[in-house]
C-alpha cells in the first residue's frame, strides 16, 4: 500500500510539473503559432526516444516574493534522446513558465545537460525561447549565463552545438547561440538583439520594430548570425534532421555513411551549365549538384553573403564540404562578409575532419572605400588563415577566373591544398586581361595612332599568354587540367587517396587568427 501511495504521489507531482505554466499560458503560446517546449523536443527527436531529467528542480530565489511562486522545472526542459537512432542531449526553454526567464537553477539544468553532452561526446541542441535574465535573481542570473558561455566554448570543436531560436533571445542570452556552431531561425517567431526597441528609443531616440531590429530575416540575410532560415517550426526541425545526417557526432568520429548514388545527370549536366561567354554568370550550385551523390546539397548560410556558397554534400555516400564562389552575385568576389562566412565554415569542417572541396571562379577581392573602411584586410585574412590552418583533405577545382589575391585565398597550392585541378576554361593571372593590358602596355596604347585598336590587340595578347591554366600548370601550381565531365571521378579519387592524410604542425597552444 505504501508503494501505491508513493506512486500516486509521484504521478500527481509529474502531472503538475508537466503542465508547465498552465493551460492559459499554453493557449497563449499556441495562439501566436508556437509549439510548447516539450512538443518541440518531441518533434525534433526520434519518436518516443526522449528521456527527461530534473523535472522536479525548483528555483532558489527568495526575494521579491519569489519564495511564494512555483515555477515547474524552473522554466526549462532538459534530457536526452536520439536523432537518426543516435544519442543527443537537448534542452528547451519553456516560455509558459515565467517567460522562460533564466535563473540560477534554470542555468544549472542547462549546464548539467551540456556537461553530459561533452562527457558522452554527443551533439547538444538548445531551444531558446526566453525573456532573458530573471531580474529577481540578480547576479545569480548573470552567473548562470556565464557558466553556459564557458561550456559553449569548452565544447567548441568537440561536439556539434545547435541553437534554435524559437522566441525572444535578448541581452546576454544571445551570446550562447553566437558561440555555437549552427543557429536556426523561423520567420516571425525568432527575435535576437542585445538591446530591444524600447532601449534604443530611450537612448538614441530611434524607433524600430522587434522584427526589423532582430527578426529571422535580418539575422539570416544581413547580420549572418543565423545559418538556417525557415518559414515554420516544422520546416526548421526538418532542416535540423537534414544537417545532423551530414555532420559527425563528435570530433573523433566520421559522419554517417549512406548508400552511393549518382548525380541526377538529366537535371544537372555539368558540360552545359557554364555559359560559353566568359563574362556571363551561372549558378555554381548547379555545378555542385552535377558532381555530388543524388544531386543533394545542403547549403549553410544560404541568405547571407551570397557571393560565396558553402554547404554539405556526399561523394560515394561520405560527407564532403563545398566552398564555392558564386558568379551570380558580385561576380563571386571575396569581401568582408563572404570571408567571414567561408573562414568560419572551413574551421568547423577542419575541427570535425570533413574534407573540403573548393570551386574557384572569382575576379579577386571586392575593391572600394566601404570595404577598406569595413576592414577587408582583417576580414579577408580570415579565409587565408582558415585554409592554411586546415589539415583535412583539401581539393580545389578552378572553373574559370582565379585572379590576384583571390587565386591564392581560394585554397591554392600555396595554402597547402592537396590537389589543385583546373578546367580548360580556367584563367589564372594577377588580374583580368583588360586591367592588365592597360597597365603593362599603357605607353604603347597612349602613344598609338589608334589607341582602341592597340588596346584590343594587347588584351588579346595577354589573354593568349595568361588567360588559361597552362602557365600555372607549367610551374606545378596546377596538378592537372581536366575535362568538366571528369570532375566527379577525379574528386572521388582525390578524396579516397587523401583519406589517411596526416600533417605535422608546429607545437603551439593555439594560433591567433585575425578575429
Amino acid at each position: 500500500m505504501a508503494i501505491k501511495r508513493k506512486s500516486s504521489d509521484l504521478k500527481k507531482r509529474m502531472q503538475n510539473a508537466l503542465k508547465g505554466g498552465g493551460s492559459k499560458a499554453i493557449e497563449k503560446q499556441k495562439a501566436i503559432g508556437k509549439l510548447t517546449a516539450r512538443e518541440r523536443i518531441i518533434a525534433i527527436l526520434d519518436p518516443k526516444s526522449f528521456h527527461e531529467y530534473d523535472l522536479f528542480v525548483e528555483h532558489a530565489a527568495k526575494d521579491f516574493d519569489m519564495d511564494k511562486k512555483q515555477l515547474p522545472g524552473d522554466g526549462v526542459i532538459t534530457g536526452t534522446g536520439t536523432l537518426s537512432g543516435k544519442p543527443v542531449c537537448i534542452y528547451a526553454q519553456d516560455f509558459t513558465v515565467a517567460g522562460g526567464s533564466l535563473g540560477w537553477m534554470h542555468a544549472k539544468k542547462i549546464t548539467k545537460i551540456m556537461d553530459h553532452a561533452l562527457k558522452l561526446k554527443v551533439p547538444i541542441i538548445g531551444i531558446n525561447d526566453s525573456g532573458g535574465a530573471r531580474i529577481q535573481e540578480g547576479v545569480n542570473s548573470l552567473a548562470g549565463y556565464g557558466e553556459i558561455f564557458y561550456r559553449n566554448t569548452r565544447a567548441s570543436g568537440v561536439v556539434p552545438q545547435l541553437s534554435i531560436i524559437l522566441g525572444p533571445c535578448a541581452g546576454g542570452a544571445v551570446y550562447s547561440p553566437a558561440l555555437t556552431d549552427f543557429v536556426f531561425v523561423v520567420d516571425k517567431i525568432s527575435k535576437m538583439f542585445i538591446t530591444g526597441p524600447e532601449v534604443i528609443k530611450t537612448v538614441l531616440g530611434e524607433e524600430i520594430s522587434m522584427e526589423d531590429l532582430g527578426g529571422a530575416k535580418v539575422h539570416a540575410e544581413v547580420t549572418g548570425n543565423a545559418h538556417f532560415y525557415s518559414e515554420s517550426e516544422e520546416d526548421c526541425f526538418s532542416q535540423i534532421k537534414q544537417l545532423i545526417s551530414f555532420i559527425p557526432w563528435n570530433n573523433q568520429k566520421k559522419a554517417m555513411s549512406f548508400p552511393k548514388k549518382n548525380p541526377k545527370s538529366r537535371q544537372y549536366n555539368i558540360e552545359t551549365i557554364m555559359p560559353t561567354d566568359p563574362k556571363q554568370p551561372y549558378d555554381v550550385r548547379a555545378i555542385i549538384k552535377a558532381i555530388v551523390d543524388d544531386s543533394e546539397f545542403l547549403e549553410v548560410h544560404e541568405r547571407f553573403a551570397a557571393n560565396i556558397v558553402v554547404g554539405y554534400a556526399r561523394l560515394q555516400g561520405e560527407t564532403v564540404a563545398f566552398v564555392a564562389n558564386q558568379p551570380m552575385v558580385l561576380a563571386g568576389v571575396l569581401d568582408v562578409d563572404s570571408s567571414d562566412k567561408a573562414g568560419r565554415f572551413i574551421r568547423y569542417c577542419n575541427a570535425f575532419s570533413i574534407p573540403i572541396i573548393t570551386l574557384v571562379d572569382l575576379p579577386g577581392y571586392l575593391p572600394g572605400i566601404d570595404q577598406e573602411h569595413a576592414g577587408v584586410i582583417r576580414h579577408g585574412a580570415k579565409i587565408l588563415y582558415a585554409y592554411s590552418e586546415a589539415t583535412v583533405p583539401k581539393i580545389t577545382v578552378i572553373l574559370r577566373k582565379a585572379y590576384g589575391g583571390g587565386y591564392i585565398a581560394m585554397c591554392s597550392h600555396h595554402l597547402r591544398a592537396d590537389f589543385v585541378f583546373a578546367w580548360p576554361t580556367a584563367e589564372i593571372a594577377v588580374m583580368g586581361p583588360e586591367g592588365a593590358a592597360n597597365i603593362i602596355f599603357r605607353k604603347e596604347i597612349v602613344n598609338a595612332e589608334n589607341p582602341d585598336e592597340i588596346r584590343k590587340q594587347k588584351i588579346a595578347e595577354y589573354k593568349k599568354k595568361f588567360a588559361n591554366p597552362y602557365v600555372a600548370a607549367a610551374y606545378g601550381y596546377i596538378d592537372g587540367v581536366i575535362e568538366p565531365a571528369e570532375t566527379r571521378k577525379i574528386l572521388l579519387h582525390a578524396i579516397d587517396i587523401s583519406a589517411n592524410k596526416t600533417e605535422i604542425t608546429p607545437f603551439k597552444k593555439h594560433g591567433v587568427p585575425p578575429f
